[in-house]
C-alpha cells in the first residue's frame, strides 16, 4: 500500500433514452468515469429494467465494444473487449452521445448522452439513478414496433390478441410505471 489517498473518479451524469420509443422511455444515471463498459452494461440493465437475456454492444465513435466472440467477427464488425475499456477513456466530455444496443433481434437501441461530468459527492454511493420515465418494454416483445402492438392489444379489450398478450405478460402491465427507489436498491448490487 502506497499510503497515497485515492482520488475519487469524476462522475458522469448520463441520460439514457430508448430510441424510437413514443412517449420516450428514459433514465438519468450517475456513474463513475472509471467504470468499465462491461459494468456500465450491468448498470444499464438494472436502470432500464432489462433481464440480461441477450447480447449487447456499445457503438462509440465508429468502434464496437462488447463481449468478443470468434463467430461474431466472421459476420460482424470487430468487437473490442468491454472489460478492458473504461467509460472515461471513450467519452471525450459533456454533450457526447453514443449508442448501447441490447438484444440484436429486437434491437433495443439506447442513446446515451453525457449531460455533465461532476466531482463525486462525499457520502454518495454510485452508480445511482436520479430520475426516469415509463416502464421498460417486456423482453422479447419484438422491438419498438412489437411493443407498440403489444400496448395496443392490452389497452383494448376488443383486440383479438388482448387476452393472449395479458396472459403472456402475467396478467397486467403498466407502461407508465417506474420505481426509482426500486432501481436504486437493485443498483446497490452492482456496486
Amino acid at each position: 500500500m502506497s499510503g497515497k489517498p485515492t482520488i475519487p473518479a469524476d462522475i458522469y451524469q448520463i441520460k439514457v433514452t430508448l430510441k424510437h420509443s413514443k412517449p420516450p422511455v428514459w433514465r438519468r444515471i450517475q456513474v463513475p468515469g472509471d467504470v468499465t463498459l462491461a459494468k456500465l452494461h450491468r448498470i444499464l440493465q438494472v436502470a432500464m429494467g432489462w433481464a440480461d437475456y441477450h447480447l449487447h454492444q456499445f457503438m462509440i465513435g465508429g468502434t464496437y465494444y462488447g463481449e468478443p466472440h470468434p463467430d461474431y467477427e466472421v459476420w460482424g464488425p470487430e468487437m473490442r473487449n468491454e472489460k478492458r475499456v473504461k467509460l472515461g477513456q471513450v467519452t471525450p466530455g459533456q454533450g457526447f452521445r453514443f449508442i448501447y444496443e441490447y438484444d440484436f433481434g429486437d434491437s433495443w437501441q439506447h442513446e446515451l448522452l453525457v449531460e455533465k461530468i461532476l466531482p463525486s459527492e462525499p457520502g454518495v454511493e454510485y452508480p445511482r439513478c436520479l430520475k426516469g420515465k415509463r416502464a421498460c418494454p417486456p423482453e422479447d416483445v419484438g422491438g419498438v414496433w412489437g411493443y407498440d402492438s403489444f400496448l395496443e392489444a392490452i389497452a383494448d379489450s376488443e383486440h383479438p390478441q388482448h387476452e393472449d398478450m395479458l396472459e403472456w405478460i402475467g396478467g397486467e402491465f403498466d407502461p407508465e410505471a417506474f420505481e426509482l427507489d426500486e432501481v436504486n436498491q437493485e443498483l446497490r448490487g452492482v456496486r
